[in-house]
C-alpha cells in the first residue's frame, strides 16, 4: 500500500460546504446541544466509507445555527474525502466563524474500523481557532468585534 502523502492529509479542509445560516438569539447563557448519529464521509486515501455520531455543543451569544442549514453542511460531508480527524477540526472551525458563540466543542465518535474505535474531541476557545484555520490556507469569514 502506498504511502500517506501530504496530499492525503489536506484533502477535504478547502472544500466549501453549504453555508451554515444562522438566526438572532433571544436569551443568555443557555446551552445548544445537537447531535448527528448519521455522519458519513470518505477516506481520502482508501475511499472507504467513513460513519460515526457529531455532537456539536455551543453557547450562543448574538447567533444561533439555523438547523436545517446544519443539517445540509453535514450531509455534504458524505461524498467528502477527508479524514474524520480533520472533519471534527473543520466543522468547529466552521461553526464558530458563522456563529462566534461563547464557547464550542464538537466531538465525533466513529464506528469501529479494524477492531479499533476513535473519538475526535475538539473545542473552541482552545482548540483549532479561527487564526490557525487561516495560517493554514482555509478561508473563513472575519467576524466584526462585538
Amino acid at each position: 500500500m502506498a504511502e500517506y502523502t501530504a496530499e492525503h492529509a489536506r484533502a477535504g479542509i478547502q472544500t466549501k460546504l453549504p453555508k451554515l445560516e444562522t438566526w438572532p438569539n433571544q436569551f443568555p447563557n443557555y446551552v445548544i446541544t445537537t447531535r448527528f448519529p448519521e455522519y458519513s464521509s470518505v477516506c481520502p486515501k482508501t475511499g472507504l466509507p467513513d460513519f460515526g455520531t457529531i455532537t456539536i455543543q455551543y453557547m450562543p451569544k448574538k447567533e444561533c445555527l439555523e438547523l436545517k442549514a446544519l443539517k445540509m453542511y453535514l450531509l455534504a460531508y458524505r461524498e467528502l474525502g477527508i479524514f474524520y480527524e480533520n472533519a471534527v477540526n473543520k466543522i468547529l472551525r466552521d461553526i464558530v466563524d458563522a456563529v462566534d458563540p461563547e464557547w464550542c466543542v464538537v466531538r465525533g465518535e466513529f464506528t469501529p474500523r479494524g477492531g479499533l474505535t476513535t473519538s475526535i474531541f475538539t473545542r473552541w476557545p482552545g482548540g483549532v481557532t479561527r487564526n490557525v484555520a487561516r495560517n493554514t490556507g482555509a478561508k473563513g469569514r472575519r467576524k466584526k468585534s462585538r
